[in-house]
């Protein structure tokens, strides 16, 4: 990930449904008024679609806008001075993945996009002035960075301490809650669009070792997967291999656990 190829779009409505990811994301983890909704609707947003493989923010940046991922999947990640890319943690619709430049000036790692992403940026300034008139939302997205550190924990345990079959079944099964609090799970099932390649730089395995454990898990009859649609078929066999818990996830949407 290193050059940016960025298409504009241009935002002329004063109400961005582009939001609507934003809101659903919110809703998972806490109730919204309607007054809270329209807020968030107003926000002044700037749209861009980003290619696959690109940098959105990069380490050493000093950022004065946020990013919402309205469509897509990205990641933050480090590279080691030898080359070797370690992804610390997947995002999703809804998510601001690097909301902790609000207060944090220099970027310590890089936010970039695994498939082309559509994505919507939000200046500091406008941040600060929502919080401001709507100090509850202020909270709202204090809990959603305190989230994003529990999900912070338990990768480290899962890179740390889990066996591989453990390592991939959990981060499956975190993947699947996360998607279907943004209503993008049917039926167990949801495109996982991530190369073989995102998945071993994700949990620290090797591409081989990952096609095994994924052999693994389909040959036990956990998930199958079709192109990039992966399904869960057991999932509470998925649940306990994974030692997976949902409770990091702080989710008030109990249906999506």
């Amino acid at each position: 990930m290193r050059s940016r190829l960025i298409i504009w779009e241009p935002v002329v409505d004063a109400i961005h449904p582009h939001t609507a990811a934003l809101i659903r994301k919110l809703e998972s983890i806490a109730r919204l008024t309607d007054e809270e909704r329209a807020a968030l609707l107003r926000l002044p947003l700037r749209l861009k679609t980003v290619p696959a493989d690109q940098d959105i923010v990069s380490e050493g940046d000093t950022p004065s806008e946020c990013c919402l991922i309205v469509e897509g999947f990205a990641c933050r990640y480090n590279v080691t001075a030898q080359g070797k890319r370690q992804i610390q943690s997947f995002h999703i619709s809804g998510d601001i993945p690097d909301l902790q430049s609000l207060h944090l000036e220099v970027m310590d790692h890089n936010l970039g996009t695994l498939i082309p992403c559509k994505l919507a940026f939000i200046q500091h300034d406008d941040m600060r002035s929502l919080m401001r008139n709507h100090p509850r939302l202020g909270d709202l997205f204090w809990r959603d960075t305190l989230i994003d550190a529990a999900v912070f924990r338990q990768w480290v345990v899962n890179v740390g301490r889990r066996q591989s079959l453990a390592r991939m079944a959990h981060l499956l099964c975190e993947l699947l809650v996360r998607l279907r609090a943004v209503e993008l799970v049917e039926d167990h099932a949801f495109e996982l669009p991530v190369t073989q390649g995102d998945l071993a730089d994700a949990m620290g395995l090797s591409n081989v070792h990952v096609n095994r454990v994924s052999q693994e898990l389909r040959a036990k009859g956990l998930i199958a997967l079709h192109g990039k649609t992966l399904k869960v078929l057991d999932w509470e066999g998925l649940k306990r291999t994974g030692e997976f818990d949902p409770t990091y996830l702080h989710l008030v949407k109990k249906e999506a656990l």
